[in-house]
Parts: structure tokens; C-alpha cells; sequence
């Protein structure tokens, strides 16, 4: 007989995803993918006039076709609404249109219909940098909100630099990794850094342990730098776990085994158990990316089946006291979907997951009574783990009324 990890616990509190910030909020919507370019590695930040383009896709499960209409909502760097602002200030064109571009899944047991739009586009385009929220409502649901996309618009008027050494302020090529940083003004007039300046900087896009504002070591009249800043201090972590269904009908990379349940008629597939990881070996991964695509990758946005993936993890011990759960930048649903509970029959960690054909990478977090989360024990902190840093920096002048983002920059380290 199976338990949650602490049925307290998972009253009071629920894990939070810790990579992503795009979520859905209907339980029929699945596979909110978010891609700048078609990239699917990168974070979703445009360049300000520029050719980027921002494409947003989901599937809706039913053949039932659903009127959708998107609009967008300006934030401040900790994704607080914008206030005081009228849309001509920010927006060239429309702030509330329908997505028109839709198809129905063909041969797929499970049914669904799949919808993609574009940002900019002919009808909406942004006029200024920050942060901006996208929200998508079902107008045949009464208007109810479906999921919401966060993304960043950047005017890169400073340059940003990043480094990364594992000869950190705490340990020297053990479990960590620091990031050193400058920023140079390019002739912005900056007079109190501290209020027209907000700097941010994240670990393979992750916000839950992301370093907000962290005091520079070095300041003149046109940069600032940090060296040797224990604010810029991260635990290396380990490398994510992948796999792939491409063909449900066979096992991929990363799987145990696929199964079909007659009775059900659903895949089911089982990635190779999470075992404790006491030492580093490389293994190349995607910093917790995925790519939904099949075995042809033709029309795979309409032809990939459903599958239900089965994960699980052999703990050195049961957390009585947190929970566990499942995390990667996927992981966009109800939180509860990737909890996972302990089965003592197999003294395992298990969850199962609804999900669509796919290259997958993920982590397995632990949330804090207060909802603190932390890598598993089990999973390793290694200071060889390949990673990606991105630094943010957003300034606000003297009478502006909304902090632009004039920064960006993405740093992956490698020791190989």
C-alpha cells in the first residue's frame, strides 16, 4: 500500500515547480512548449526589435475545437503588474486576439487538438523591454484562464559579462560553482546604483534559488563587478536524468521498458530507476530542457501519442518531513502532478506522469516544510556538473515609470 511522503505535509503545503514559471491552469491542457527561434534550449528572452520570435504551442485533449484568446500584461523584474500604464505605452497593436492556428491529432489514441501562436506578430508587438506576462483565457469556458507564459524582452544598452570557476569562497572543486560579473553603464547616466539597478542571477533558468541583487565588490561612474561575491555562489547539482519516447511501440534512450495496457489503451513507459549518485560521471544533458518530438519528427506536433510515464527513485532514506517531486522545465501543470510517493513494497519514490512523445530532461527535488526546495541527497553535487548561468540586469532612470531589462547574458559551463 502506497502513502504520500507526509500527508500532513502535502495538506499544509505543495512543492512548487522550480524551473519553470510558465503554467497551465486547465487540466485538459498539456504540453505547454515555449521556444525563442525554435531553440528549445534557450530561456525565453527577445532581443527589442529584432527578428526573434517567441512561438508558444499546447495541446487541448478533445477534438473539440476551443476559441482562445491571448494577451499580455508588463511586469516588473519580480513579475508584479506594471501599474499606471495605458497599452499605447508599451504595445503597437492589439492586446486581446484570438489563436487561429489549430490542428486535430491524427491516429493518436488519446485525441487532442493542437494550437500555436507568435509573439511579435502583425498584430501585437511590444514597444518596450521588461518582463512581460502572457496569458491565454478559453472564451468556451467562461473565459477561464488556460495556462500563462512569462517571458523577457530585452534592450541590451549595457554589456554583461559572466564567469564561472569552481575555486569558490567555500570550497575549491568540490560541490559548488561562483560566478563572477561585470556591467558596463555604455554611457546610461547611473547615479544611485543601488535604486535605478536591479541584477538577477539564475542557474539553468531555475527562480526558486535564483541571486537577486547581490552587492557589487567594485563600483565607478561607469560599471560595476563582483569578484569573490558569496551572494554568487551555487551547489553544482548533478547532471539531469534524460530520456526519450520517440515510437511508444518500442524502448528509446533512458527507458526500462514501454508496455501497452489493453484494458486502458495507453503506452506506458518506464525510465531506468533513479539510483543514489555518489560520484560524477558526465553524461551530456539539456540543463532540464525537453523537445516534443517522435521518431520521424514528422507532423510530430499532431502524429506523437500520449504516454504515461512512470518514474521512481531509490531513496537512502524515507523524508518524512518533505516532499518529493519531480522537476524540469516541462514540469508546468498542478504541482501535484510530480509529487511522488513512497511505495515501502519497493522502498522506491514514485510518481506517473501523463506526457507526450519527447526527448525529456529532469531533477528530483525536495520541498521544506516552508517550501524551501533542495536537490535530493541521493542526487550529488558535483563541481564538474555542466550548467547554464544567465544574468539579468534591469535599470530604471530618473521619471521612468517602468524598469527596462538592458542586460542579458547566458554563460554554459563545461570542464570537459
Amino acid at each position: 500500500m502506497r502513502r504520500t511522503v507526509s500527508l500532513l505535509f502535502a495538506a499544509i503545503v505543495t512543492a512548487l515547480p522550480a524551473t519553470a514559471r510558465h503554467s497551465i491552469k486547465m487540466p485538459t491542457v498539456k504540453s505547454l512548449q515555449v521556444m525563442v527561434n525554435y531553440n528549445w534550449q534557450v530561456q525565453p528572452v527577445l532581443q527589442l526589435h529584432s527578428s526573434d520570435v517567441l512561438n508558444i504551442s499546447f495541446d487541448e485533449l478533445s477534438h473539440d475545437v476551443h476559441r482562445y484568446v491571448y494577451w499580455l500584461e508588463p511586469c516588473n523584474p519580480d513579475w508584479t503588474p506594471v501599474e499606471g500604464l495605458f497599452d499605447s505605452d508599451w504595445l503597437e497593436g492589439f492586446n486581446q486576439l484570438p489563436i487561429e492556428d489549430y490542428e486535430q491529432s491524427i491516429n493518436t489514441n488519446v485525441l487532442y487538438t493542437h494550437y500555436s501562436l507568435q509573439l511579435p506578430n502583425d498584430q501585437c508587438r511590444m514597444k518596450l523591454s521588461g518582463n512581460y506576462r502572457l496569458h491565454v483565457t478559453d472564451e468556451c469556458c467562461d473565459e477561464q484562464e488556460a495556462l500563462v507564459v512569462e517571458l523577457r524582452v530585452v534592450e541590451p544598452l549595457m554589456n554583461v559579462g559572466i564567469a564561472v570557476t569552481t575555486n569558490t569562497d567555500v570550497d575549491f572543486n568540490n560541490s559548488h560553482q561562483q560566478i563572477s560579473m561585470t556591467l558596463k553603464f555604455n554611457g546610461i547616466r547611473v547615479t544611485n546604483p543601488a535604486e535605478q539597478l536591479q541584477t538577477f542571477v539564475m542557474q539553468n533558468g531555475r527562480e526558486d534559488n535564483m541571486k537577486w541583487q547581490p552587492k557589487p565588490t567594485y563600483t565607478t561612474n561607469t560599471s560595476l563587478s563582483w569578484e569573490h561575491c558569496r551572494e554568487l555562489i551555487f551547489e553544482a547539482g548533478n547532471e539531469y536524468h534524460k530520456y526519450e519516447v520517440l515510437d511508444p511501440s518500442h524502448t528509446t534512450m533512458g527507458l526500462a521498458y514501454v508496455t501497452w495496457d489493453e484494458a486502458e489503451r495507453r503506452y506506458h513507459a518506464i525510465p531506468v530507476p533513479c539510483e543514489p549518485r555518489r560520484s560524477y560521471i558526465y553524461d551530456e544533458d539539456a540543463d532540464g530542457a525537453f523537445l516534443l518530438r517522435n521518431s520521424d519528427n514528422f507532423e510530430a506536433e499532431t502524429t506523437s501519442e500520449y504516454v504515461w510515464v512512470h518514474y521512481s527513485l531509490k531513496p537512502d532514506r524515507v523524508y518524512d518531513n518533505a516532499t518529493v517531486f519531480i522537476d524540469g522545465q516541462w514540469t508546468t501543470e498542478d504541482s501535484d502532478i510530480y509529487n511522488m510517493t513512497y511505495d515501502p513494497e519497493t522502498a522506491t519514490y514514485q510518481g506517473k506522469i501523463l506526457q507526450k512523445l519527447g526527448y525529456y530532461n529532469y531533477q528530483i527535488l525536495m520541498a521544506d516544510l516552508d517550501g524551501t526546495t533542495h536537490r535530493m541527497p541521493e542526487e550529488g553535487s558535483f563541481y564538474q556538473t555542466q550548467n547554464r548561468y544567465q544574468a539579468l540586469v534591469y535599470y530604471k532612470g530618473t521619471g521612468q515609470r517602468t524598469w527596462q531589462l538592458v542586460g542579458y547574458q547566458e554563460k554554459v559551463f563545461r570542464t570537459q
